[in-house]
C-alpha cells in the first residue's frame, strides 16, 4: 500500500495544497511565502525521507501566524491520511540532533492520542522576521491533526536559527523512525487500533 496523500484547505485566511509521500526520498518543492519556515519544513521533509510539495497562500500582511498553523494542521491531516490504519509501522521515533551549537531532542508516538510537550527556550524571540513563538504553534497543530504524541525539546544552543533547526530535523529523523515498517502486519497496540 503505498502512503502518500495530497489535500487541498481552503479558508478565509489560507489556501493551501500539500501533497506528502512517507515513503520518499527527501523531496520537496515548498513555497509558502515566508522564507525561513520554507527552509524549516524542507530540513523536515529531507531529515524524514518525505517527499513534500506545499503550496500555501495566506493573509501574510496580517502576520505569519495564520499560514504557520494551517501548515500544521494540513501535513497533520496528510500525515495521518497517508499512514491509514497504522498497520505495520514501529509507532515510535526518537531523535537527538545537534546543529551546530545547538542541541534538540524530538519524540513521537504515533499513538492516535494528540499531545503536545515543549521545552524550547529559543535564544531570541524572532529568527529574521520569523517569530519563533510560531513553532510552537506548528507543532501542535501537526500533533493535534496527526493525531500523535509529541515531546519536542531544546537542550541548549546559542543560534536561534541553530535551534530551530535541530528541531525540526530531530521532528524528521524521528518521524522517519516511527513510520518506519516493523515486518508485522499487524497494529503497533493492545488495543487493536492506533
Amino acid at each position: 500500500m503505498e502512503r502518500r496523500c495530497e489535500i487541498e484547505r481552503s479558508t478565509l485566511e489560507t489556501r493551501i495544497k500539500l501533497k506528502l509521500n512517507i515513503d520518499g526520498n527527501g523531496n520537496y518543492e515548498i513555497k509558502t511565502g515566508i522564507p525561513f519556515f520554507d527552509h524549516m519544513l524542507a530540513q523536515l521533509a529531507k531529515h524524514g525521507s518525505l517527499d513534500l510539495f506545499i503550496n500555501a497562500q495566506g493573509d501574510l500582511d496580517v502576520d505569519f501566524h495564520h499560514t504557520v498553523e494551517d501548515v500544521g494542521i494540513v501535513l497533520g491531516q496528510a500525515f495521518k491520511k497517508a499512514l491509514g490504519e497504522g498497520v505495520g509501522i514501529q509507532r515510535f521515533g526518537s531523535a537527538l540532533i545537534p546543529m551546530d551549537d545547538a542541541l534538540s531532542r524530538v519524540v513521537v508516538d504515533i499513538s492516535g492520542r494528540p499531545y503536545l510537550y515543549t521545552d524550547l527556550p529559543f535564544s531570541n524571540e524572532r529568527v529574521g522576521n520569523f517569530p519563533t513563538e510560531l513553532i510552537e504553534e506548528f507543532l501542535r497543530a501537526f500533533s493535534v491533526h496527526g493525531q500523535l504524541t509529541l515531546h519536542a525539546e531544546l537542550l541548549h544552543g546559542r543560534n536561534t536559527h541553530h535551534q530551530v533547526e535541530a528541531v525540526f530535523k530531530a521532528l524528521g529523523q524521528s518521524l522517519k523512525m516511527a513510520v518506519q515498517k516493523s515486518g508485522l502486519e499487524q497494529i503497533p497496540s493492545t488495543k487493536g487500533v492506533l
